[in-house]
């Protein structure tokens, strides 16, 4: 178990990584230009401070936190140590955070419920802490608010909270006031110091353009340029390393932003360039043979304004002598939560599904917008067909256009489903994606949880819709509907497990959806049966076809709406009001011969219509339709054998550059 008094300390690090954004093939490929990242890194931080690592773009900022929380991918060498404990991934996500530029959290929630939820998927806190830390990060009055309708301020302190329930020992915020305005700058930075000093935690944070008035809450210091350290350790002593070496930060400057410009490569010409790596490198090397005693030390200020330096070999030093400090002994801090354990997979589970259930069922923007897609999008689908297709009447083109009535069927449930589907998964799929880099729980179980809360919505949704068009089909039994319902049902299944699979791999909506509609499309021309009949088909097409969900889908309704034997209302239609194609009314020869011979009149009954749609070379077609059953289980197999297929999809290691599509 981690001591009470904690340090983090980096030794000697060199990371290699990639240095240069490359093509999708490149990256698949393993060809994209590497180069070193972080040369030689060592420094220290202890419990109860607030280091800053500053340097501008491309210093390696991200990269140095990245390769303390374990993410990075690449080479890297060195030590990093937690209390003299090598820090493995498994030490970090149990004892640290780390709170990405990034955080994508779910905009239905209310701020207490996303810190409700997030205590409860990382450690079994009490609700006292969900407060404290509310009452911390001063979002207490914006507790019953939606995530979505927060400031940008607002936002970023709960990103914060959001990590900060669980206690981490080690907190690590990438560019935390990146695009704030300078009111909100020093709230968040005097927050997050007055967490390191008040729970004595360590607190790293990186900044590109720090202002003056966030200096006096950081402890520590570190610049970055290239890779390299050009100093690192107290702040106060920042001023001294720097005048004794020659460059006195001049009066009425920020000393923050004075000595990251001098860290920091001008490029603005030639010369600059030059004059200034050689100045970076010169700042480098010094550094490496003078800065030894100032990166173990830091210095604050106590109470009455006076200065005390403290030495990393006594971390009790400046808590035992300041008088009347607000700062607490470091040998009374309280062991962190999540040192305790994390809950079970079961109430990790439970934890999600709740989450996802509140997020959908609100009366916010984002609430409403699911519960309408979820429950009245195919309903309303099914409407406009019942109001297209309500006037059939008993003629020969009736064939047809209850062949389009199936078709319509089928096409409304898969594309619907696409829609609802990129609309409503995309946000939990990236919140998925963002706490599984914690180690918080596995993708099978996002999934379990997802689909606990989606598919109960399918089947009212599903339920609802045919209802409306069923009534057009002339069947009237419960079982017909239930079974009309049902086959329906698979479809909304497939495409929706189809979906989940693209995206998976794809982070844009729309282009997640676009795949999937031409997928369907493809197999809906195909295995339907209603635009192409079989006959027409090359054979490699026809047995093509078996492998494909509306080969079966289709056969089951058409053989429900025309193979019907106890249904006798297709049988012998006449052509229209004038032509009668009845074999069963009295007619002439001459008429009779007319009848046959008129293109309209070419459907017996319903089993004339399927055997023109599937029947080919004379085969038994009522065998190759197989029975109404065989094709329901079939049709339900595909949407079975895919989310199977997601479970482990969402098991195998991804490639870094597509995780991170979804992480930043």
């Amino acid at each position: 178990m981690i001591r009470n008094e904690y340090t983090l300390e980096l030794c000697n690090v060199f990371h290699t990584g990639q240095v240069e954004p490359g093509t999708c093939f490149q990256r698949l490929m393993g060809s994209v230009k590497t180069g070193v990242i972080l040369k030689d890194v060592s420094l220290e931080v202890h419990g109860g401070e607030v280091l800053a690592v500053l340097g501008s773009k491309g210093s390696g900022k991200r990269a140095l936190l990245e390769v303390i929380s374990r993410r990075a991918q690449g080479p890297t060498r060195g030590q990093i140590l937690l209390n003299g404990a090598h820090m493995s991934l498994r030490l970090f996500q149990q004892n640290c955070g780390y709170v990405t530029h990034k955080c994508d959290l779910l905009p239905g929630l209310t701020v207490e419920q996303t810190l409700h939820y997030a205590s409860h998927i990382t450690t079994a806190s009490k609700r006292s802490r969900m407060k404290q830390v509310m009452a911390d990060l001063a979002l207490t009055q914006v507790g019953n608010r939606a995530v979505g309708d927060l400031t940008q301020s607002e936002y970023r302190r709960l990103a914060i909270g959001v990590q900060l329930v669980r206690d981490p020992v080690v907190l690590l915020l990438d560019e935390p006031t990146w695009d704030l305005d300078p009111l909100n700058t020093y709230l968040v930075i005097s927050i997050l110091s007055n967490h390191a000093r008040k729970y004595g935690r360590i607190v790293v944070l990186t900044m590109e353009k720090p202002r003056s008035d966030v200096f006096p809450f950081l402890d520590r210091v570190a610049y970055l340029c290239l890779g390299d350290v050009v100093y690192t350790g107290g702040t106060r002593l920042m001023l001294d390393y720097f005048r004794s070496i020659g460059f006195p930060c001049p009066e009425l400057e920020n000393p923050l932003m004075y000595y990251l410009c001098l860290s920091t490569v001008d490029r603005r010409s030639r010369e600059r360039f030059i004059e200034s790596n050689h100045q970076i490198a010169a700042l480098v090397e010094k550094f490496k043979l003078e800065g030894g005693p100032f990166r173990r030390k830091t210095s604050t200020v106590a109470p009455g304004g006076v200065q005390i330096v403290d030495s990393a070999s006594d971390p009790l030093t400046v808590a035992n002598i300041v008088p009347g400090s607000a700062t607490p002994s470091l040998s009374n801090n309280k062991v962190p939560l999540s040192a305790f354990g994390r809950p079970s997979a079961f109430a990790v589970a439970f934890t999600l599904y709740m989450r996802n259930l509140a997020a959908t069922f609100n009366f916010r923007v984002a609430g409403l917008t699911h519960i309408f897609l979820r429950l009245l999008a195919l309903p309303v689908f099914h409407l406009l067909l019942w109001i297209f297709y309500s006037g059939m009447e008993d003629y020969q083109r009736t064939f047809i256009t209850r062949n389009g009535l199936i078709f319509n069927c089928l096409a409304g449930a898969y594309f619907v489903s696409i829609i609802v589907t990129v609309c409503t998964f995309p946000a939990f799929r990236t919140r998925y994606y963002q706490e599984a880099q914690e180690g918080l729980y596995s993708g099978p179980l996002f999934l379990l949880s997802y689909w606990l809360l989606a598919v109960p919505f399918a089947v009212i949704s599903v339920g609802a819709a045919t209802r409306i068009t069923f009534l057009l089909t002339g069947l009237q039994s419960t079982t017909d509907w239930l079974l009309f319902a049902a086959v329906q049902f698979a479809c909304y299944l497939l495409a929706q497990q189809q979906t989940i699979a693209l995206l998976l791999v794809v982070r844009s909506s729309f282009t997640a959806a676009t795949v999937s509609v031409y997928i369907t499309v493809i197999y809906l021309m195909l295995g339907s049966g209603a635009l192409r009949a079989f006959h027409s088909l090359s054979e490699w097409l026809v047995y093509l076809t078996y492998a494909t969900q509306p080969r079966y889908a289709g056969a089951f309704l058409n053989l429900q709406m025309f193979g019907n034997n106890n249904w006798v209302n297709l049988n012998g239609l006449p052509q229209d009001s004038r032509t009668n194609c009845s074999a069963h009314i009295p007619q002439t020869q001459e008429s009779l011969v007319a009848a046959s011979s008129s293109f309209g009149c070419r459907y017996a009954d319903g089993m004339a219509y399927i055997m023109e749609r599937y029947g080919r070379d004379n085969n038994d077609v009522l065998s190759d339709m197989l029975e109404l059953d065989v094709n329901l289980a079939i049709a339900f197999a595909f949407p079975v054998g895919l989310a199977i297929f997601n479970s482990l999809l969402y098991l195998v290691p991804l490639p870094a550059f597509i995780k991170a599509k979804f992480r930043e």
